[in-house]
């Protein structure tokens, strides 16, 4: 599902509404919930090597919103239980993580990224992003990663079931949802111009 068209938002009921005009004709909605935050918070998640940095790190400079990579904060910051040989990476600490974005979630203007998101309190979210690559273009970009085996195969799996868009619907409103093929620079790039212009036009709510 790739959006290539957004109108305008308008207030409904305490609520601003923004549709968006999907490859497919297709509309979607979004919808951005009353407070305070003066920009909006995207999370961007999706299978490892589906490309998030890539996008995030474009989409932070097209729009000068803040790009917050939670691998790198949870080395830089500890916010784990130690080291997981078998899968290979730091066991998630997520009540640290969740404590230690809190305020910077509140300000917004916030682009996260991360391979998970049920965790994240749904209220931080204006928008969520899955990020989805063709099976045989993630096999080779997590071979060139150097992944073990068990690694590869554990990852390449779960693109096929599909568990991170599955894990997005069960933890967020299909309003905020947002699925987009990334399988090379071209899809990229179109990403980050349509979330640019899905920043552009995000608005402060009316005040009543």
């Amino acid at each position: 599902m790739l959006c290539v068209k957004f109108e305008p938002s308008e207030s409904y009921g305490g609520l601003d509404v923004c549709s968006l005009t999907l490859a497919s004709g297709e509309v979607a909605v979004m919808v951005q919930e009353n407070g305070k935050r003066k920009k909006p918070n995207i999370l961007v998640t999706g299978t490892p090597g589906t490309g998030k940095t890539t996008m995030c790190t474009a989409l932070a400079e097209a729009t000068q919103l803040r790009h917050i990579n939670v691998g790198e904060l949870v080395k830089e910051k500890n916010l784990h239980d130690g080291w997981d040989d078998e899968l290979d990476c730091h066991v998630l600490n997520e009540d640290l993580v969740c404590d230690e974005l809190e305020d910077v979630m509140e300000e917004g203007g916030n682009i996260v990224d991360y391979h998970g998101c049920d965790f994240f309190p749904e209220r931080w979210f204006d928008c969520v992003v899955v990020l989805q690559t063709d099976n045989t273009v993630l096999y080779d970009r997590l071979s060139r990663r150097g992944y073990k085996d068990s690694k590869l195969s554990n990852n390449i799996e779960c693109e096929i079931f599909q568990v991170l868009l599955e894990e997005a619907k069960e933890s967020y409103s299909e309003e905020k949802l947002i699925a987009m093929k990334s399988d090379n620079i071209e899809d990229i790039s179109r990403n980050v111009a349509t979330l640019t212009d899905w920043v552009r036009n995000w608005s402060l709510p009316s005040q009543s």
